[in-house]
């Protein structure tokens, strides 16, 4: 089996997730997302065996829409979100405006996108590049511009088209990826 199918199958065969994914769909975000942490910590959880899910920070829902980018829309959205999903940890942002923000946040700049797949593929790691859509007639769509197989292959690498080597070090520490999931390897170029 292909690992777009192979994270098909274990999205749809996760309750919790599932859920996550319509009340997203509901919200109606033009070109959106769930991704990084999220599809990360299932697939890595699932490959290590674990029967108990690593516990998230956020949920991240990223979007596409230039005709509104104000982070106060971003937190709105979360607000419905909450509404309609409550307890979960949401973490919303157009991806539209990101490069308006990033630079002063991380100190690296970023260019601008034109979907939300051009975005995935500057996000941190290779592994954590990948967003999962629920479509109206409930198929899976994955969105994965670098791919699968460093998600699949339990690897950890950062992505060059964004971060710095530092930065990247500081996530490996920061997210615990090597306590959590011993089974990863690092890619420390």
């Amino acid at each position: 089996m292909e690992n777009a199918d192979r994270l098909r199958e274990l999205v749809g065969q996760n309750e919790w997730l599932m859920r996550v994914l319509r009340a997203v769909r509901a919200v109606e975000l033009p070109d959106w997302i769930v991704g990084s942490g999220a599809i990360r910590n299932l697939v890595w959880d699932e490959l290590h065996g674990f029967t108990t899910p690593t516990p998230l920070n956020d949920v991240d829902v990223a979007f596409f829409d230039p005709s509104d980018v104000s982070r106060e829309r971003d937190a709105a959205i979360e607000s419905r979100l909450s509404e309609l999903l409550p307890g979960v940890p949401w973490e919303v942002t157009n991806q539209a405006g990101v490069h308006l923000w990033y630079e002063a946040k991380f100190g690296i700049p970023i260019p601008a996108v034109t979907s939300t797949r051009d975005a995935l593929g500057l996000w941190p790691e290779t592994a954590t590049a990948v967003g999962v859509r629920l479509e109206r007639d409930d198929a899976l769509t994955v969105v994965a511009p670098l791919g699968l197989d460093d998600l699949f292959g339990l690897v950890f690498r950062r992505n060059p088209a964004q971060m710095t080597r530092a930065i990247f070090l500081e996530r490996l520490t920061g997210k615990k990826i090597r306590e959590r999931w011993p089974k990863v390897t690092v890619v420390d170029d």
